[in-house]
């Protein structure tokens, strides 16, 4: 179909829908949301060049190649029309100035096995020498020597039973958050860890280039760090000046590992466990591990992107990603950079076109989120009070596309939207199909998960300001994960060979962003919400401790479905003036805010969201009302009246955040 074609069928559907319209905006903005979804608006070719640019070399936060890509963004931002600066902070972060791994086997006449700890150059990609040595970030510099004890996946229930005390613990990658292996690692009573990718997990008969599976050689890197932002500021942001604290302190928190360690492939793993009595240990193999890290206080790089709105520019949908990578990061992060330039390009049409969005749209492409989300949390504590009073949503994009399939996370007065914005583009893989039906057509049937674990950067938005927020893909869990075989080569052959993946989850999310930007009335539900966290409470209602109460929980819940019915029934009715509309959409918006409380969770304060928060014991593991998980979990494992009683208070708290919201959405003052 020419494009002038397909321009005149659009422009009939725009003029069409007007007719049955009583608003004169709604079929204006609905036209130029048909056209931001046309093939001719659509470019994966351009995409699959920003990716190959972005992925040339590793960039590391802090290294010379992310600046390289930092500009990048901004030009790409500039040539898309939209108003771009650079926030820059001062941030700590860390480097390996020394690693070695030597194994002694349990026979006196054996020789010290010493490991090379590096990756096998596979392929032809000529920068693979820039990957920075594997290593933990924030990990604890030191000498260490023990008996080999194997903890499975590192959680805590893997440390039952296991005798690990002054043994060095060797675990696997799969279950939890790496951070939370050495810190479960360091309070077992280990002197160390390793962890590593077991083939089990991520390996497969044939292995990268020539499948989509982890080499033998390949190591997952990451952070160890159990907080978020930059550890020397915490809770405020680290600009040019600002106070710090020193690495004691820091120390001292309780946020940085207790332990040494390091990352290591499946094929030393493999040597080190042959040495493992009982497959379990300790010893009698003794390991060696040394690790010296470097800390230094970098410069890093959000690049920001703004399109004003042009009747509500102080209301901020915000839609970001971060650029930093490991190693390459063809999947993570900058499929979803490359996503992101897509949105940009699109929105730089639509102006073109005619069209001004109702409200401000800002593009973020954030910096430093591999070593602790540092980049969009210290953003977000810098403008705090701004983003409370003025963001309508936060939109992710982190690993974008890494496979076949839709996934989608968020707070749940989103999920009639993203299901809406699903059912209006193609299905990549199956182009009979929406993206909607496929979604749910597959084994998650159509499941959104939500927004509690820190993951991404969507954590300083939901979990500590109280936006509503959103993130999405195609895929999910890759094998090359973090390794340097997660580059272009890989994304090319077996994440998305012709990148409609990519334009695909463009479509979706940029609607999305579209949607939320110009919709009169904010397309929110809040009985989403309440139906949500009414399954919820009836998961806890199932402990059946005669020291817990939920009805409160339950009272409060009801109270929020019979407020979001009548803020519904508000906006189906319509409403005249534009300060009643802008009304409505405050109390909307601000619901989720109800849901914080000042004093954050209890021993993790900077978590200010009562409803969603991460796991204590993993970072990466999502979980509805945190603190009386929290609570629960130390009442199980003490089992006295005054830890119940706490987890009745914790339970307290929860209800009054959620009446608070359904005043807010009721407008009503008491």
């Amino acid at each position: 179909m020419s494009k002038p074609i397909a321009a005149l069928i659009f422009l009939i559907a725009a003029l069409s829908y007007s007719l049955f319209s009583s608003s004169p905006k709604p079929h204006y903005y609905y036209y130029y949301h048909t056209l931001f979804l046309s093939p001719s608006f659509s470019d994966n070719a351009s995409i699959a060049l920003n990716l190959r640019t972005l992925t040339r070399r590793p960039h590391i936060a802090g290294s010379a190649a992310n600046a390289e890509a930092a500009a990048y963004v901004l030009s790409a931002f500039t040539s898309s029309s939209l108003k771009p600066h650079v926030v820059s902070y001062k941030v700590s972060l860390t480097y390996p100035l020394h690693r070695s791994l030597s194994l002694l086997p349990p026979k006196p006449s054996s020789e010290p096995i010493v490991f090379s700890l590096e990756q096998q150059h596979l392929g032809d990609n000529p920068y693979a020498d820039e990957v920075t040595p594997t290593f933990h970030g924030y990990a604890k510099s030191g000498n260490v020597s023990g008996p080999v004890a194997y903890a499975n996946y590192g959680r805590l229930e893997d440390f039952v039973g296991v005798n690990v005390s002054g043994a060095v613990v060797v675990a696997r990658y799969g279950k939890i958050y790496r951070g939370d292996i050495v810190r479960n690692a360091y309070e077992a009573g280990a002197v160390g860890v390793v962890i590593y990718t077991d083939k089990r997990d991520y390996g497969g008969h044939e292995c990268f280039p020539e499948s989509k599976w982890m080499p033998p050689s390949g190591v997952q890197v990451g952070t160890v760090y159990n907080g978020l932002g930059d550890p020397t500021t915490p809770g405020w942001a680290s600009v040019d000046g600002c106070e710090r604290v020193s690495e004691e302190d820091v120390e001292l928190r309780g946020d940085s590992p207790g332990i040494p360690s390091l990352p290591i492939s499946a094929a030393d793993a493999e040597v080190i466990l042959k040495t493992v009595v009982d497959g379990v240990g300790p010893g009698p193999g003794i390991l060696n591990l040394s690790y010296v890290g470097r800390s230094v206080i970098a410069e890093i790089e959000n690049v920001i992107g703004v399109i004003e709105g042009e009747e509500e520019p102080d209301r901020y949908v915000i839609v970001g990603n971060h650029r930093d990578a490991w190693t390459f990061g063809a999947v993570d992060p900058n499929s979803g950079t490359a996503v992101l330039l897509e949105i940009a390009q699109r929105l730089d049409k639509l102006q073109k076109r005619g069209w001004k969005p109702r409200r401000t749209i800002i593009l973020c492409n954030w910096d430093a989120e591999e070593y602790a989300l540092i980049g969009s949390t210290e953003w977000v504590e810098e403008n705090r009070e701004m983003l409370a009073s003025r963001a309508v949503a936060y939109l992710n994009a982190d690993c974008a596309v890494s496979g076949p399939g839709f996934r989608a996370s968020a707070t749940p007065q989103l999920d009639d939207l993203i299901k809406q914005a699903a059912k209006e583009v193609r299905d990549p893989d199956n182009t009979t199909q929406t993206v909607y039906e496929s979604w749910i057509g597959s084994s998650n049937s159509g499941e959104i998960g939500r927004l509690g674990s820190g993951a991404s950067d969507y954590a300083s938005f939901v979990q500590h300001v109280g936006v509503p927020a959103v993130d999405m893909l195609f895929g999910g869990g890759y094998p090359v994960y973090h390794s340097m075989y997660d580059d272009f080569t890989w994304m090319e052959k077996f994440g998305d060979p012709m990148f409609q993946r990519h334009v695909a989850i463009a479509s979706v999310l940029g609607l999305v962003a579209l949607r939320l930007a110009d919709d009169e009335f904010l397309p929110f539900n809040y009985i989403s919400y309440a139906s949500e966290l009414k399954k919820n409470a009836e998961d806890l209602e199932k402990l059946g401790h005669s020291s817990i109460d939920v009805s409160p929980l339950i009272k409060s819940i009801q109270d929020l479905s019979t407020a979001a019915q009548k803020i519904n029934k508000e906006k189906e009715e319509g409403v005249k003036g534009d300060l009643r509309v802008r009304e409505i959409n405050d109390r909307l918006m601000m619901a989720e805010r109800a849901l914080t409380d000042r004093d954050g969770l209890t021993e993790r304060p900077w978590y200010k969201h009562l409803v969603y928060g991460p796991s204590k014991y993993d970072d990466y593991g999502s979980k509805s009302f945190p603190g009386v998980d929290d609570a629960i979990d130390n009442a199980k494992r003490v089992n006295t009246k005054a830890s119940w009683e706490n987890v009745q208070h914790e339970i307290w708290r929860v209800s009054r955040a959620i009446r608070h919201a359904s005043l807010v959405l009721k407008g009503e003052l008491r």
